[in-house]
């Protein structure tokens, strides 16, 4: 069995290679994923009056919060299981055009359902964050199966080292070691904001130029150095993520608001997930 999966990984890997620019292609799109959490750091989500603003019955909890978080993460998961094991049938026999397909679908419409929720502030979102999940599941499970073809064993790494970065977080946030200030929420929202930026130009190189920003995709000390920098901002992301939650439950937020507590936390977990998979293949190239 697993000598099947490598040479159908071969397959695969020699497949994309035939193809003009589709790593580098899938590698930009994974940067593209910095806009929508832009939005989920930059916006007024996590202040008192957003939490005013937002109308409904019963108050938020912490329990709440964690339940949705379990619900849109086990969304991405199967949506990502799915839609590479799809992938995978069609980039055995040549298809490349699946996984640019996937991974664009997924990412442009990823934003638009994020720019929906934040522009409409809809009483019940539950129905665009699942639809955000799923798509968000379709674009990460087509860009894990092209690190996959050419770092074997990467998914599982990235996967791992993910849930680490997010459990540490988790732990320095409940030990009070760091605390999210308005201070701080305001320098981690402006470096994410400079990041976005940064890979806004790097993608609009790729694609209309031969050129591109080194260090954002090179595999030498500074691209290393580069990717820790931007998976540390990630990492302190969830600080500010935990402490939104927590105040929203402070002030007694109405019990829909559980869905935006969570909703911040798996965007900056999906980033994480990206920054770590890219991380691991600039090591290892």
């Amino acid at each position: 069995m697993d000598g099947r999966l490598t040479n159908l990984l071969n397959t695969i890997k020699n497949n994309l290679k035939a193809t003009n620019n589709i790593v580098r292609l899938t590698k930009d799109l994974a940067l593209g994923e910095l806009i929508t959490m832009r939005y989920s750091t930059s916006n007024p989500v996590m202040t008192q009056n957003f939490w005013s603003n937002i109308q409904g019955q019963n108050t938020m909890t912490l329990q709440g919060t964690i339940g949705k978080l379990a619900y849109l993460l086990g969304i991405v998961t199967i949506t990502a299981f799915i839609s590479a094991y799809v992938a995978l049938d069609a980039l055995a026999s040549g298809n490349t055009s699946v996984i640019s397909g996937m991974a664009w679908g997924g990412l442009i419409g990823g934003i638009v359902v994020a720019l929906m929720l934040f522009i409409m502030r809809p009483a019940n979102p539950g129905a665009l964050m699942t639809i955000y999940a799923v798509l968000q599941g379709m674009f990460v499970g087509a860009i894990s199966l092209v690190f996959e073809a050419f770092y074997t064993g990467i998914i599982i790494q990235a996967a791992f080292g993910t849930l680490f970065i997010t459990g540490g977080m988790l732990v320095i946030y409940s030990s009070r070691v760091i605390r999210p200030t308005p201070t701080f929420n305001k320098v981690i929202g402006s470096l994410v904001g400079a990041i976005m930026m940064l890979y806004l130009v790097s993608i609009f190189f790729s694609l209309f130029t031969a050129y591109e920003v080194p260090f954002v995709h090179s595999s030498g000390p500074i691209g290393i150095g580069f990717t820790i920098f931007v998976l540390s901002i990630a990492a302190l992301s969830l600080i500010s993520d935990f402490g939104f939650i927590e105040s929203g439950v402070k002030w007694q937020a109405p019990k829909n608001a559980e869905w935006w507590g969570a909703f911040g936390v798996l965007v900056t977990i999906i980033w994480i997930y990206i920054e770590m998979i890219r991380l691991l293949s600039k090591i290892r190239d």
